[in-house]
């Protein structure tokens, strides 16, 4: 069974586009929300943030999103810190979970693939793309935040650029550009390596 990452910058739609792909019958395996599960169930994931950031990132057991926020998306060393407690959490998930599927291929969606080294061991990444102005907008709605808050994030991330560069497969995503024709011919591709 073949493993494909998908990935791209905020407000790009991946995980829209990830839900295409489980609509055509491909499994996905959203990482983002699974690390999120780590770590407000794993008590070991929660002792390790806790020791890295300190006692008020959890009250009574639940994970303070806001307070722990405001730490790893201002400093970007702080932010790799976590993504290291984090990311072997969700790769075991992710394997377990990969074991239980049947389809030729499934999808692993994760906004930081490459800066978390998900990559590795994968056979390709399918990277989504959309322009900034699209990102920004999507994103206020979504989040209901400012520009300034969302330049900030993206100040954080891997550019976008420089993620297609690293990706096998780019889906544009910008509102023009039809995705089933896209998402149709990667599978066919996917399908022949």
């Amino acid at each position: 069974m073949k493993k494909i990452g998908i990935t791209g910058g905020i407000g790009v739609g991946k995980t829209f586009v990830s839900k295409v792909f489980c609509k055509l019958g491909f499994p996905v395996f959203f990482a983002d929300i699974q690390a999120k599960k780590c770590m407000t169930e794993s008590l070991d994931l929660k002792n390790a943030i806790t020791i890295k950031f300190g006692n008020e990132i959890y009250k009574k057991g639940i994970l303070q999103k806001e307070i722990l926020g405001d730490i790893v998306f201002n400093d970007r060393l702080k932010l790799g810190q976590l993504n290291k407690l984090v990311h072997p959490f969700v790769q075991m998930k992710f394997e377990k979970w990969q074991k239980q599927q049947t389809a030729p291929f499934v999808l692993k969606e994760a906004a930081i693939l490459f800066e978390s080294g998900a990559h590795i061991g994968l056979d390709g990444v399918i990277c989504v793309t959309a322009p900034l102005q699209i990102r920004i907008q999507r994103v206020m709605q979504r989040d209901n935040c400012t520009k300034e808050d969302i330049i900030k994030r993206m100040e954080n991330q891997m550019p976008q650029d420089k993620k297609d560069q690293l990706s096998d497969f780019v889906i544009v995503n910008d509102g023009k550009e039809k995705l089933l024709p896209q998402i149709q011919a990667i599978c066919k591709k996917i399908n022949a390596l």
